[in-house]
């Protein structure tokens, strides 16, 4: 069989919009079950959530019934190790969070990439492979994985044209809550200081041609931002749509 086409990268590099929601529960059921809820991609955090690398194996496996849908994974860091483990349980667009300069994007580029072109482990028996069933796995891998890099301090936007010009580097993705508090206003990402910086970044991005992202639960800033040039926008975080639905029913009672 042939290595599954990732249709996430296909539609960053044909721009096309790509609405998302974050999942932050664990286990293999809530993936399974946004994964039929119409989103284009669905992010399985393990940086601000209590899963585990070892769950995203099965979250993955579940979301797998829903071929419409992509799945990303979020490493808790641009850590090779963990970068390594989660390619190899088949996911094939990761963010990386915290990316800081040119240097850190370069590192992250050959943690996602086999050698020569980088430094990413080889193992024959992983789900990656479909358990060795894809033909020359190793040799196609590399150009289905898609690298998006999220950006969320001042240095960060200070080097951002250098960051994104990175060869390898599929995407930006900017970090609304990590940039206020980096810019001085912890807490308050709707600040203008913080609003003015993420849709100056977003316009940057468009300008030089690199696919911008952002997560945002403010309903009206999401449209600003895919206004302004975003082309993966998520919109929601499982954990924050359960809390909002139940504080609703509640009221209603």
């Amino acid at each position: 069989m042939k290595n599954p086409r990732n249709r996430f990268k296909a539609a960053l590099q044909a721009g096309r919009q790509q609405i998302g929601l974050w999942n932050t529960i664990g286990g293999n059921t809530v993936p399974e079950l946004l994964a039929g809820c119409g989103f284009d991609w669905v992010v399985i955090d393990t940086e601000h959530s209590p899963v585990e690398a070892v769950e995203v194996l099965p979250a993955l496996q579940a979301m797998a019934a829903w071929p419409e849908v992509s799945p990303v994974v979020r490493p808790a860091f641009n850590d090779p190790v963990l970068i390594k483990r989660i390619l190899d349980f088949g996911a094939q667009t990761l963010v990386l969070p915290y990316i800081q300069s040119a240097e850190e994007a370069r590192a992250a580029v050959r943690a996602v990439r086999y050698p020569p072109a980088g430094i990413r482990g080889v193992a024959g028996m992983t789900r990656a492979s479909r358990y060795g069933a894809v033909d020359d796995y190793i040799a196609s891998a590399n150009a289905e994985i898609c690298l998006v890099l999220q950006v969320e301090t001042r240095a960060a936007l200070d080097a951002l044209d250098e960051i994104a010009a990175v060869e390898g580097v599929d995407g930006i993705f900017i970090g609304p809550a990590d940039l206020a508090a980096s810019l001085g206003h912890p807490g308050n990402p709707g600040h203008p200081e913080v609003v003015t910086a993420i849709e100056g970044a977003i316009t940057r991005l468009k300008e030089i041609g690199k696919p911008s992202g952002i997560l945002t639960l403010n309903e009206a800033f999401a449209r600003r931002c895919m206004e302004l040039g975003t082309t993966f926008t998520a919109v929601g975080v499982d954990l924050a749509v359960l809390a909002d639905g139940v504080k609703a029913l509640r009221a209603r009672f």
